[in-house]
């Protein structure tokens, strides 16, 4: 059994979301959720939703064969870059500035295998 969740357009670059991330691969899902919890990172919280979301695909995902959220683990959590916004920033003497503001995708899939 293989349940996902996808985040799209999360304000943050992938580089910075995959620094949390990494954090929670091949755990269980209470350990990851414990985890995710008490992260000082602001990004931390839309990952803790996903995971639910991905948890709750899980449970609901097989009516014949139900799963139990102990049984789940995280089993692939990754980020994708997303589109970035280009802004522009004046600078001195009339020139300008690039600024690209990134974005990724975030998916979690969760199995009631380790791996």
């Amino acid at each position: 059994m293989e349940a996902r969740a996808i985040l799209k357009q999360v304000g943050i670059p992938a580089t910075k979301m995959r620094q949390l991330i990494d954090l929670v691969r091949g755990k269980p899902v209470e350990e990851a959720l414990t985890i995710l919890r008490f992260s000082p990172r602001p990004v931390a919280r839309e990952v803790e939703k996903t995971l639910r979301s991905a948890i709750s695909n899980g449970i609901n995902q097989d009516e014949e064969n139900p799963v139990d959220a102990e049984d789940l683990y995280v089993k692939a959590i990754y980020a994708n870059e997303g589109r970035d916004l280009k802004r522009i920033r004046p600078r001195a003497r009339g020139s300008a500035d690039r600024i690209r503001k990134r974005h990724c995708h975030l998916t979690v899939v969760v199995s009631d295998q380790v791996n």
